[in-house]
């Protein structure tokens, strides 16, 4: 009993070490930044779709880069400010 305890807690502590990169990860998708997809939006749309048609594929981290750079496209960079109008609208 004395000796499984710390077995079972060396065990736990290799199973939460970092994760291995994948063989599906290659080295293109991994060196893809925000940055460079909104400067890119050609580059944006294939991945836009790829990541429609097959996630599991690119993965998780690409796919969120993805979507990130595609709202940041979308709504700016956010640095611009409300202007409301000057006069009330009408219903």
């Amino acid at each position: 009993m004395k000796k499984t305890i710390p077995l079972l807690l060396a065990a736990t502590l290799v199973a939460c070490g970092k994760p291995e990169p994948t063989a599906t990860d290659s080295s293109s998708a991994a060196a893809e930044t925000v940055e460079s997809l909104v400067a890119n939006p050609e580059r944006l749309k294939v991945l836009r779709q790829q990541c429609k048609t097959d996630r599991a594929k690119l993965g998780d981290e690409l796919c969120n880069r993805v979507a990130e750079a595609t709202n940041r496209r979308f709504l700016g960079d956010g640095k611009t400010p409300y202007t409301p109008p000057k006069e009330k609208p009408k219903f």
